[in-house]
């Protein structure tokens, strides 16, 4: 019995004369807990590739970026990260509110390596919880259904040039994104963005684009 590999799978195994490969991979790195070495690789990470579903059974992939380490693996079975404050739709944290499965794909591009995880997660607001990563909004607590190292064949080679200074800092401060300067947002923004907004001063959505594309670390 596969945990991985359903009719569609095996149809397409058969197919291509993979059925026997697909399995010995399977039996081979599929396990349901955390390893010593997947945890010092998940924990080196800065960032991850976050997959969630939302009530109508539509997918949708978020990058999630923060200090190393922030994703914390509690034990064998469990690991955290932080919800930090983005662009207010809370699609990733909306869709495991509504369904509980998540999938994180974790990459070294400088190896390279990559790492596969899926399992059920929830969220927390609990203030101790929340007082290990300065700045989140909330938790995620993802308890570990399956986990599997990938061969690194088609990732690219990338070296980190540094991080983006929007990450919270250790009291949670963080600069006011780039783009909540636009003229046509401050209408939606809290009174404290708005202010932020003004002092530094109003763009329109043309200069915004623009530096995002120039690259502007601010942008």
């Amino acid at each position: 019995m596969s945990w991985l590999f359903d009719d569609d799978h095996r149809t397409l195994q058969d197919r291509f004369g993979t059925r026997a490969l697909a399995d010995r991979l399977e039996q081979g790195d599929l396990r349901q807990h955390i390893g010593p070495a997947e945890r010092s690789f998940i924990e080196a990470r800065d960032m991850f590739f976050l997959s969630t579903i939302d009530q109508q059974g539509r997918p949708t992939v978020s990058y999630k970026g923060g200090a190393p380490g922030f994703v914390a693996v509690s034990d064998a079975a469990t690991l955290m990260f932080p919800s930090y404050d983005g662009n207010g739709m809370y699609l990733s944290m909306g869709n495991i509110a509504g369904r509980a499965e998540v999938g994180m794909l974790f990459i070294d591009f400088e190896k390279p390596r990559r790492l596969r995880l899926q399992g059920q997660a929830d969220l927390t607001d609990d203030p101790e919880v929340l007082a290990r990563w300065p700045g989140a909004e909330l938790v995620a607590r993802v308890t570990v259904t399956g986990l599997w190292v990938n061969c690194p064949r088609y990732v690219h080679r990338y070296r980190r040039v540094e991080s983006s200074r929007y990450v919270p800092d250790g009291a949670g401060d963080a600069p006011l994104a780039g783009w909540k300067r636009i003229d046509d947002m401050q209408d939606v923004l809290s009174d404290d963005e708005a202010e932020q907004a003004r002092r530094q001063g109003l763009i329109d959505e043309a200069a915004w684009t623009a530096s995002v594309d120039a690259g502007d670390e601010e942008a």
